[in-house]
């Protein structure tokens, strides 16, 4: 096994680590979610990452996101991202998409991946990619935030999660967020996209994690 690698290993056994490098994730937003997902996925050895962002980096996004710097300004997200994953492990496989997820374009991008990874920063992007989840019986880790709040969801097949805490919503108002929060939502949501890919019993299949970083308060609902 790669040396990169062996500081997983306790937490992980080594043939764990080798079914984290055979697994294809699709990560929806490569902001201030996505930035942090791609860099914990990266870095724990999973063999290829699909990115998908049509969005290009701008100075509100330096207070938060990860892969935002000056030097990149104006620079697409997904791009960004690639640049970043193969600095840390040349090996990896990856494909930047420039794009942003739609109806038109959904399907063909996560068909034949193991987990999605919702990042996006909009409700219809979110049900889109529920949908075509579930079409394709493809489970999906969503995660949101706002301000000292973060939210995490584990969709599995069939599950009506998204619908159920949107319901008729499609657009969001303008958000604050704070740069630790997105962190923290990304490492749970990577910890869950973990216990998917190797078979491990997650507590937050078909429920939500509601956490309040302000207060410190973490509540875990049937959604």
């Amino acid at each position: 096994m790669d040396n990169r690698f062996k500081r997983n290993i306790g937490a992980l056994t080594e043939e764990e680590c080798l079914i984290l490098n055979s697994k294809k994730v699709f990560v929806a937003g490569c902001g201030g979610l996505g930035g942090y997902i791609i860099e914990y996925l990266t870095r724990l050895g999973i063999g290829e990452i699909i990115a998908c962002d049509g969005d290009s980096f701008d100075e509100t996004n330096l207070n938060r996101q990860l892969l935002s710097t000056e030097a990149n300004l104006g620079k697409n997200k997904a791009l960004a991202a690639k640049e970043r994953a193969k600095s840390i492990n040349s090996s990896i496989n990856f494909t930047s998409v420039t794009e942003f997820v739609t109806e038109a374009n959904a399907e063909a991008l996560i068909k034949g991946c193991d987990v999605v990874v919702d990042a996006l920063d909009n409700i219809e992007g979110r049900k889109v990619l529920s949908t075509f989840c579930n079409k394709l019986s493809i489970p999906m880790v969503h995660g949101a935030i706002d301000g000292w709040f973060a939210q995490v969801s584990v969709i599995l097949p069939g599950s009506k999660t998204i619908d159920n805490l949107y319901g008729d919503e499609n657009t969001e108002t303008k958000k604050s967020t704070l740069s630790f929060v997105p962190a923290m939502c990304a490492s749970l949501e990577v910890s869950e996209v973990v216990k998917l890919l190797l078979g491990k019993e997650g507590s937050l299949q078909g429920k939500t994690l509601f956490a309040d970083l302000l207060e410190n308060e973490y509540n875990i609902f049937d959604i």
